[in-house]
């Protein structure tokens, strides 16, 4: 078989060589070719539970920025296409054994829960998807094409882990301690983040060399935005991302209320920094989602929520807020690595004193048991955002918006602080480190 006759033909991977749809393709209906399902059906193999441990055991390679351009600025040769396929081989078996391992820890009863079980089953069928390839390195274009298929199934596998883990949780809720459900979700999910990141960097770099393009998509690749690193953009601009998120935001809120309030930018609306515009989108999408409702509900609509953005490098902001630790994913932060300072004001009232503890906690939420196991709603709002399903027209979260938000924040070295002042307003303080010179 030909390298020509590899080419990847799904609606997913193809739609990525288009630079509009860089950062969001990535987490939308994805469509596997025949030739990934034939080579998924003859290269998966069984699990053991002694190949789980031993994978188990081996310690977590800390993700950061850096890893993820080490390989260079696209288009990349197939050399360096080799080498971020064995890269990233490197890395995915282990973190999806640990994950296996966590979700086997659970009480039993929890792990029998028909979605919890789900995820369960995904892990394994990846992580048996992925082990032929621990016998052998990727060295030909061939195994290099094939394998990018394997990480879109991977990708589009585990797209919808947080609605189905959030709906396993709630209809086991009597039989976990909300701490350990907690403590559980934040250590998944930002597991989550690096092993889905991984993937869609390398089929990012992947779609974005010539190796791979025929003759009419090398026009696209051509014309790709200079600033893309795969996932990553290294000229993000803060300022579009908040306007585009304000444009998502401002609609579900005047379709619920009738009302949208608006807006204004200060500071330095021209910064730019290195970092991946869907995470900072996810964030600032739960942020403002929260602002817009507390001001609507509090009758301050005329009142504008304001953003100050603020280039930074390493200082800190104000802190409002306990941490959860997170040991195995300690994030390596740099003094010198430039970032920016994001302050959300909203004169929306403030958050409660009785609720202000509990922000953090996958299992707050401001809907009802009940209302929550009846909905099929919007629970990753980045989901929402790339059209993969799910209803946006609420803004009550259920649970997750900021304790994900803050998870997407911390895994690269930042952090969300919240400053209330109960009966005027709340403060929200988003810190996110960049890259240096790329």
């Amino acid at each position: 078989m030909t390298s020509k006759s590899l080419v990847v033909k799904s609606s997913f991977l193809r739609a990525l060589c288009l630079p509009e749809q860089h950062s969001r393709q990535l987490a939308s209906s994805t469509i596997i070719s025949p030739l990934s399902r034939v080579w998924q059906q003859s290269a998966s193999t069984h699990i053991t539970d002694d190949q789980v441990a031993g994978l188990a055991a081996r310690p977590l390679h800390p993700l950061t920025l850096t890893d993820l351009v080490r390989h260079g600025r696209p288009p990349l040769s197939a050399e360096a296409l080799f080498s971020s396929a064995n890269f990233t081989l490197s890395l995915l078996p282990v973190r999806l054994a640990h994950r296996i391992q966590a979700l086997r820890n659970l009480p039993f009863i929890v792990v029998t829960n028909p979605h919890i079980a789900r995820i369960y089953n995904n892990y394994q069928h990846s992580l048996s998807t992925l082990l032929p390839y621990q016998e052998r390195r990727v060295n030909t274009l061939e195994d290099e094409i094939q394998f990018t298929e394997v990480m879109a199934d991977l990708v589009q596998t585990h797209s919808n882990t947080i609605p189905i883990l959030a709906r396993g949780f709630l209809e086991c809720m009597k039989y976990i301690n909300p701490a350990d459900v907690t403590r559980f979700l934040d250590e998944h999910l930002r597991a989550r983040i690096g092993t889905r990141l991984i993937a869609e960097q390398h089929i990012a770099l992947h779609l974005s060399s010539q190796p791979h393009c025929s003759d009419r998509e090398e026009v696209h690749l051509n014309n790709s935005p200079g600033s893309y690193i795969g996932v990553i953009d290294t000229a993000l601009r803060p300022a579009e991302i908040i306007r585009n998120c304000e444009s998502f935001v401002s609609e579900i809120c005047e379709l619920k209320y009738g009302v949208r309030p608006t807006l204004v930018i200060k500071g330095q609306p021209d910064t730019q920094f290195a970092h991946v515009p869907t995470h900072l989108e996810y964030i600032l999408t739960e942020l403002l989602k929260n602002a817009f409702r507390a001001t609507v509900e509090s009758g301050g609509e005329r009142e504008p929520i304001e953003v100050t953005i603020a280039a930074s490098s390493a200082s800190s902001i104000p802190s409002g807020t306990e941490t959860i630790p997170s040991p195995s994913f300690a994030p390596t932060t740099d003094s010198s690595i430039p970032g920016i300072t994001i302050r959300i004001r909203d004169r929306g009232g403030g958050i409660s004193p009785e609720n202000l503890p509990s922000i953090w906690s996958y299992s707050f939420t401001t809907f009802g048991d009940d209302e929550l196991l009846a909905m099929n709603g919007n629970i990753d709002a980045l989901n929402t955002i790339s059209g993969a399903g799910g209803d946006g027209s609420s803004l009550a979260g259920l649970g997750y918006g900021l304790p994900l938000g803050r998870a997407y924040a911390e895994y690269f070295g930042g952090s969300i602080a919240v400053q209330s002042l109960w009966g005027w307003g709340t403060d929200v303080y988003l810190k996110l480190e960049g890259l240096g010179r790329v």
